[in-house]
C-alpha cells in the first residue's frame, strides 16, 4: 500500500501516518517527492484496510499495490531510481555506462591491461570475476581474494569502480570491502539467503536475470533486497536457456522495455552472455540501447583466444573500441549519449 500525501502536508501530518502504520503492525517507509511526499507499507503480503489511514490530515490517497512485489514496483515510485556505483557512473537516466572487463581476473598484467584497454574506449567501470560459479566442477573457479586485490590494483591504476560478483554470504562481504558494486549472477538469482545479505550491506547491486526466470521473478527477487532496506539495485538482462543451439542463450531485449513499464529500477543489458558468440555481441549491444537499456556490460580479454572462461563471447581491446563508436552514434539517434571514462561526462559522437 502507499499513501500518497497532499502538496499541503506538513511533517507532522507525514508523521502520524507513520506512527499510525506501525501501530498497524507494519514498517513505514516514507519517500520524499519534488512535488509531494509518499509513504510505502512494508511488511504486508495482502490488501491492507485503509480505513484508519484514509481520512487522516494530510493524506491525497491509497495506493493498493496490485504486484506481488511491491517496493520495485513503478505503481510505488513513478519516477526512475538513479543508481550511482562512483563519481560520474550512473544507470538510469539520459547517460547508458558501459560495464567491460574480462569474465575471470587472471593475472596483474591481464586485468591491469583490460582495464586500460575498456577506460581508452570509453567504458564508466571495470568487470572482472573473481569468484567464478562454473557448470563443470573442474572449470577455472577464479582466483578468490587475490583475484580482489588485483580488481583494487585496476581501480587504483585507472579510477575505474569495480563491478565484481558474490557467490554466498560470506563471500558478499569480503566483495563489498573491494568493489563498488556486487554482482549477483544467474545462478545466485533466487539465492534468498544471499538477496537478504546484499540487501543488509547496502552497496549497490547488479542483479542478473535467472536462465530460466520470468520478469516477475526477477523483480521478486529485487523486491528481497529492497525490503531490507537497500534501494540500490540494478537489473540485468543476460539471457534464456533456449532449445535453439545456434547461440549459448535467446537474448530477450523485450525485457527492457517490458522492466521499464513495471518497475522504476535500471535495467542494463549483457549481450556477451546474451548471446555466447563474440560476433554477436556488437550487433545486440546496439539493439539494446535502441530498446532502451540503462547501461550495458560486455566482456572485454586483452587474448580472448587465450582466456580462462568465456573467451568465445570476449572481445578483443580492438573490437571494443569500435563497438563504442558504434554505440555512441546509436544513442545519438535515439537522442541519448553513451557516458565517458574519464568524469562520468558524455562521450562524443565519433
Amino acid at each position: 500500500m502507499l499513501v500518497v500525501m497532499s502538496h499541503t502536508a506538513t511533517q507532522a501530518d507525514v508523521e502520524l501516518v507513520c506512527s499510525t502504520i506501525t501501530a498497524m503492525g507494519y514498517t513505514p517507509a516514507p519517500m520524499p517527492g519534488a512535488q509531494r511526499t509518499a509513504v510505502g507499507l512494508v511488511g504486508n503480503d495482502g490488501r491492507v484496510d485503509d480505513s484508519l489511514i484514509a481520512e487522516l490530515p494530510g493524506v491525497s490517497r491509497v495506493i493498493h499495490v496490485s504486484n506481488p512485489y511491491k517496493q520495485v514496483s513503478r505503481e510505488w515510485r513513478l519516477e526512475n531510481t538513479i543508481v550511482t556505483i562512483g563519481p560520474g557512473v550512473s544507470f538510469g537516466g539520459t547517460d547508458v555506462p558501459v560495464i567491460a572487463g574480462p569474465c575471470s581476473v587472471e593475472s596483474e598484467k591481464q586485468i591491469v591491461a583490460s582495464a586500460l584497454a575498456v577506460k581508452a574506449a570509453g567504458a564508466t567501470a571495470l568487470r572482472g570475476g573473481a569468484f567464478k560459479p562454473r557448470s563443470s566442477p573442474y572449470s577455472f573457479q577464479g582466483m578468490g581474494k587475490q583475484g580482489l586485490e588485483l580488481l583494487a590494483l585496476a581501480k587504483r591504476e585507472t579510477g575505474l569502480p569495480i563491478v565484481t560478483e558474490a557467490m554466498d554470504d560470506a563471500g558478499a562481504y569480503l566483495v563489498a570491502e573491494y568493489a563498488d558494486c556486487i554482482q549477483l549472477g544467474a545462478r545466485n538469482m533466487q539465492n534468498y539467503s544471499l538477496l537478504k545479505t546484499v540487501g543488509k550491506i547496502g552497496k549497490p547491486v547488479l542483479l542478473k536475470r535467472g536462465m530460466a526466470a520470468t520478469i516477475q521473478d526477477l523483480l521478486l527477487s529485487a523486491e528481497y533486497i529492497l525490503a531490507e532496506g537497500n534501494p540500490h539495485v540494478i537489473l540485468c538482462e543476460r539471457g534464456l536457456r533456449s532449445f535453439d543451439s545456434t547461440s549459448r542463450n535467446l537474448f530477450d531485449l523485450t525485457a527492457i522495455p517490458v522492466v521499464h513499464q513495471l518497475s522504476h529500477l535500471p535495467i542494463v543489458a549483457d549481450p556477451s552472455h546474451g548471446t555466447g558468440r563474440r560476433d554477436k555481441v556488437m550487433p545486440m549491444a546496439r539493439a539494446a540501447i535502441a530498446a532502451g537499456c540503462d547501461g550495458l556490460i560486455i566482456e572485454v580479454h586483452p587474448q580472448p583466444d587465450q582466456a580462462k572462461s568465456d573467451g568465445a563471447q570476449s572481445l578483443n581491446p580492438d573490437q571494443f573500441a569500435e563497438c563504442m563508436k558504434q554505440l555512441r552514434r546509436v544513442a545519438n539517434a535515439v537522442d541519448r549519449s553513451v557516458a565517458s571514462a574519464a568524469n562520468g561526462s558524455t562521450a562524443a559522437v565519433t
